[in-house]
C-alpha cells in the first residue's frame, strides 16, 4: 500500500450530507493554469447559483458519482421514513394501533413478522388526555414502560405554533424516528380554501419538508368516507391531495365493527402494494398478525454485494485501493468506472449488510484513479 493511498481523504458513506465523487474532492494539481481554470470555474458555478432564474441541473453522469444518505425503514418492509397518511373510520382502533406501532419502534422489539429499528417517538394523541393513555397502555403492554414514547394531547396549528414545537422536539431529541399526529383535522388551519384539493396538497407538502430535513417518518391519522369504492385509498377523507403529496398511505378496515377481525392496506413509494389480515385481541387491545395476501417483499440479493461480503470479512478488517484493484480483487467482469458507479448506487445496501458471514467491522475504502482524489469508505456491521 502506497503512502499516498494511506493518506488521502476519507469520505464516509451514509453521512448526514450527500456525497459526490466529483463535488467533495481534494485536488491536487501542479500546473497553475489549470489551477487557475479551475477556480474560475467555481467563481462561474457560485455566480449562477445566486441567479433565480438559473437551473441548477444534475446529469445523470453526476448523478451516479453521488453517494446519497441512506434511509433505513423504521419498521423493514412496512415503514419507511417520509410522511404517511394512516386512514380509518372514526372509533375503529386507529389509535391502539398507532400506540402500539409507537411503542415497538420505541423499544426495538419486532412488530409482527416485521424487524423494527429502535428510536424515540412522539404521539401527539390530541383527542385522548393522559388518564385515557394511562390505562389504554397498561392494559395493552402492562408495566413494561419505556423512557423513549413521549406523548402530548394538545398542541398548535400548522402556520401557528406547531411547526416551532416539532422542530424544538427535535431539537430536545435528535434520535427521533417517528411522530404520529393524531389526528390531521386537529391541526389544520381554520379557513374557507380548508378542503381543495390545492390546501390539501399545500398542507402534505409542508411536513414532507419538515420530515425530509430530519429523515424521519411522520404518520398522519385521519379518517375515511363513508362511500365505498373499488381503490379503498379513495376512501380517505378529502382530495387526492393528501395522498398524492405523501409518500404512501395506510387504510384499517373491518367488515363488521363488532369483529376483532381487520385489515390493513398499505401502498407507498418505497414499497410494493400489501394487504395485512389482523386479528385485536380482545383481551390486551393490541393487533396480532394473520397473514398477508402476498408474501412479504424482501430486495433480492445482488451477486457483487455478496462477493464483497465475503471477500472484504473474509480475515480483511479494511481494504484500500483503486478501483481497478477492487475489480481485480473480486475476480469481476466488469469495468472500473461501472464498478464506481454501481457501489455509489448500492451504497445504502452495502452499509446495511447484514451478512451472517461479516463477523466484525470492516471498511472497503475505494480510491479514485482521476485526479479527483476521494475514497469511498463502506462499513459492515455485524
Amino acid at each position: 500500500m502506497t503512502e499516498k493511498e494511506k493518506t488521502a481523504p476519507v469520505v464516509s458513506v451514509g453521512a448526514d450530507t450527500e456525497q459526490s465523487i466529483r463535488k467533495y474532492t481534494n485536488i491536487s494539481i501542479n500546473d497553475n493554469d489549470k489551477n487557475i481554470k479551475c477556480f474560475e470555474e467555481m467563481q462561474r458555478e457560485l455566480m449562477l447559483s445566486l441567479d433565480p432564474l438559473y437551473l441548477k441541473t444534475i446529469s445523470m453522469s453526476e448523478l451516479y458519482d453521488t453517494v446519497y444518505q441512506s434511509k433505513p425503514p423504521l419498521i423493514d418492509g412496512l415503514l419507511y421514513p417520509g410522511t404517511y397518511i394512516f386512514a380509518g373510520a372514526p372509533k375503529l382502533g386507529k389509535s391502539f394501533l398507532m400506540a402500539q406501532l409507537a411503542y415497538h419502534i420505541s423499544t426495538g422489539t419486532p412488530l409482527w413478522n416485521f424487524d423494527v429499528k429502535k428510536g424515540t417517538v412522539l404521539y401527539l394523541a390530541l383527542e385522548d388526555d393522559y388518564h385515557r393513555l394511562q390505562e389504554r397502555l397498561y392494559r395493552m403492554f402492562g408495566t413494561e414502560s419505556t423512557d423513549n414514547l413521549y406523548f402530548y394531547v394538545s398542541a398548535g396549528q400548522l402556520g401557528n405554533e406547531l411547526d416551532e414545537q416539532l422542530t424544538r422536539f427535535m431539537a430536545e431529541h435528535p434520535n427521533t424516528k417517528l411522530i404520529i399526529i393524531d389526528t390531521l383535522q386537529k391541526v389544520r388551519e381554520v379557513g374557507g380554501d380548508n378542503y381543495s384539493y390545492a390546501n390539501d396538497y399545500e398542507i402534505i407538502t409542508r411536513l414532507k419538508k419538515f420530515t425530509e430535513s430530519y429523515g424521519i417518518c411522520l404518520l398522519l391519522v385521519h379518517h375515511t368516507r363513508k362511500q365505498n369504492s373499488d381503490d379503498k385509498f379513495d376512501m380517505i377523507s378529502g382530495t387526492n391531495g393528501l395522498l398524492g403529496a405523501a409518500d404512501g398511505g395506510f387504510i384499517l378496515r373491518k367488515e363488521k365493527r363488532t369483529s376483532n377481525a381487520a385489515t390493513l392496506e398499505v401502498s407507498g413509494r418505497d414499497q410494493p402494494d400489501q394487504k395485512i389480515y389482523l386479528n385485536r385481541n380482545s383481551e390486551m387491545l393490541v393487533c396480532e398478525f394473520e397473514k398477508t395476501e402476498t408474501a412479504l417483499w424482501k430486495q433480492p440479493p445482488d451477486p457483487l454485494l455478496e462477493n464483497i461480503a465475503d471477500k472484504i470479512a473474509r480475515g480483511n478488517s479494511e481494504w484500500q485501493g483503486t478501483p481497478t484493484e477492487l475489480v481485480d480483487f473480486l475476480g469481476v467482469d466488469i469495468k472500473a468506472n461501472a464498478l464506481t458507479m454501481k457501489l455509489n448506487i448500492i451504497a445504502v445496501r452495502l452499509i446495511g449488510n447484514k451478512s451472517n458471514r461479516i463477523k466484525s467491522r470492516t471498511a472497503l475504502k475505494l480510491q479514485s484513479e482521476t485526479f479527483y482524489t476521494v475514497i469511498t469508505e463502506v462499513n459492515f456491521l455485524s
